[in-house]
C-alpha cells in the first residue's frame, strides 16, 4: 500500500510543534486570540502551505498593530504586542527570527549549519556566535538525555525522509548503516574560535528539535529590549508569554488532542508568564499497511520512539529548554523521562498517553476539558 503522508515540516528541521492558544479575557478584548494552523508542507526546494489563520484582535488606536503573522522558520508566527504594537518593534522582530533562520535552517543552502555539515569528517567550521551557542546547548541535553535527544540525528531524518514529500521506511540494512553516524559525542566544539567540527564523514546535525525554542526566546528578548511589558510570541506552536494579562489571571494555553482535528484540545496548561512547547505523534507522519510512523527519532535503534506516550508539553522559562526537553522526554518515555524532569529545577510537565490518560508533574496546573480522557496522576 503506498504511504499516506501528513507532514507538518518546520524549515529548522524535523520538529513542527502545535498548541493552540486559547487566550480569553472577559475585560479585555486585545487578549482574545485563537490561532489555527494546520497542513504545513516544506520539501528542500519548495515550499507549499494550507494555512487556516483567525484571528480576533481589536486594536485600539490606528496607528497600533496588536498582532501580526508571517510566514519563517517553514511555518506561520505571529507575534502579539496588544496595544504597544509598533510597526518598528515588529519589524525589528521578524528580522531576528529571520537572521536565525538563516543560519540554521538546513533548507538555506549558504546557511551556516549546512557549511557544518557539508565539511564532517574534514575540517572544523567557524560558525555564527547564535549557531555555536544552539549547538553548545544541544550538545548539553544530549548528554543529560544520554542520547535521547541528539543533534547529529541529521542522517535518520534524511534516510526516513518524513519531512518531504514521500517519505518511506528503509531497510534494516540502510538503518545499520547510518546508525554510526549518530553519535553526539562526535560534535567537537572549540570554544575560543567558536568553531564545530563534526568528526566523521557523513555526519550531519539536524536542529529542528532546539532551533525555533531559541528563536522564540530571541523575539521575546527583543521584545522586551523595545520595553514591551505584555506580549505574546507564537512560532508554529512554540509558545513564549511574557508579562501578566490585564485581569491578573494566569493565562490559558491549549494542549492539542492527539487523536483529534487541529485545533482541539484536551485540556489548558494555566501559567504566569513562562513558555510551552509540545512534541507529539500527530505533529508530521506518514502511514503505511496500517502503521504510523512519526518523526520522533530513537537516535539508538533508528526508528520512530515507540512507546507509551502521544505527547509530551514542556513548560519552563526558556523556549529552547522546553523545545529541548520535550523531544528528549518524548524519546525516553514517560518513566525514564519522569526521572530526568525530577532532577531539574523551574520544569513542568503534562503526559498525554496513547490510551486517553493525562499525568502531569505535580506543580503543572493542569486543567481537563475532554472529558474523553482522563488524569490518572499517582
Amino acid at each position: 500500500m503506498a504511504a499516506i503522508s501528513r507532514n507538518y515540516q518546520s524549515a529548522l528541521g524535523y520538529k513542527f510543534n502545535f498548541i493552540r492558544f486559547l487566550i480569553t479575557s472577559r475585560t479585555n478584548k486585545h487578549e482574545r486570540l485563537t490561532h489555527y494552523l494546520s497542513n504545513v508542507r516544506t520539501g528542500s526546494c519548495w515550499f507549499a502551505a494550507n494555512v487556516f489563520l483567525y484571528i480576533l484582535i481589536l486594536t485600539s488606536c490606528g496607528n497600533v498593530e496588536s498582532s501580526r503573522s508571517e510566514f519563517a522558520l517553514g511555518t506561520v508566527c505571529t507575534i502579539t504586542l496588544f496595544e504597544h504594537g509598533k510597526s518598528r518593534v515588529y519589524d525589528d522582530i521578524f528580522n531576528r527570527i529571520r537572521e536565525i533562520e538563516n543560519i540554521m535552517s538546513v533548507n538555506i543552502p549558504a546557511s551556516d549549519i549546512n557549511s557544518v555539515n557539508a565539511s564532517a569528517g574534514t575540517a572544523p567550521v567557524r560558525v555564527h556566535d547564535d549557531l555555536f551557542n544552539v549547538i553548545e546547548s544541544a550538545y548539553y541535553y544530549a548528554d543529560l538525555s544520554r542520547g535521547a535527544f541528539d543533534p547529529s540525528v541529521g542522517p535518520l531524518v534524511s534516510l526516513w525522509g518524513i519531512n518531504s514529500a514521500n517519505p518511506r521506511i528503509p531497510s534494516r540494512a540502510e538503518i545499520r548503516e547510518t546508525l554510526p553516524l549518530i553519535n553526539w559525542r562526535n560534535i567537537e566544539l572549540d570554544t575560543e574560535t567558536k568553531s564545530v567540527f563534526l568528526k566523521q564523514r557523513g555526519m550531519s546535525l539536524d536542529l529542528g528539535a532546539i532551533a525555533k525554542g531559541y528563536a522564540a526566546d530571541e523575539a521575546a528578548a527583543a521584545a522586551r529590549r523595545a520595553g514591551i511589558k505584555r506580549a505574546m510570541i507564537d512560532l508554529g506552536g512554540n509558545i513564549v508569554i511574557i508579562g501578566r494579562r490585564k485581569d491578573k489571571n494566569p493565562w490559558r494555553v491549549g494542549i492539542q488532542n492527539p487523536d483529534g482535528n487541529r485545533g482541539s484540545v484536551v485540556g489548558l496548561v494555566r501559567t504566569p508568564e513562562a513558555s510551552v512547547v509540545t512534541s507529539g505523534i500527530y505533529e508530521r507522519f506518514f502511514e503505511q499497511d496500517g502503521t504510523r510512523y512519526h518523526h520522533i527519532f530513537s537516535p539508538s535503534s533508528g526508528y520512530p520512539a515507540d512507546n507509551e506516550l502521544a505527547s509530551v508539553t514542556i513548560i519552563t522559562q526558556n523556549s529552547m529548554i522546553a523545545d529541548a526537553l520535550s523531544t528528549a522526554v518524548f524519546a525516553l518515555g514517560y518513566e525514564q523521562g519522569s526521572l530526568l524532569l525530577e532532577r531539574l529545577r523551574g520544569v513542568q510537565a503534562v503526559f498525554v498517553f496513547k490510551d486517553r490518560s493525562i499525568r502531569t508533574t505535580k506543580d503543572a496546573n493542569f486543567i481537563l476539558t475532554d472529558r474523553s480522557y482522563t488524569v490518572s496522576n499517582p
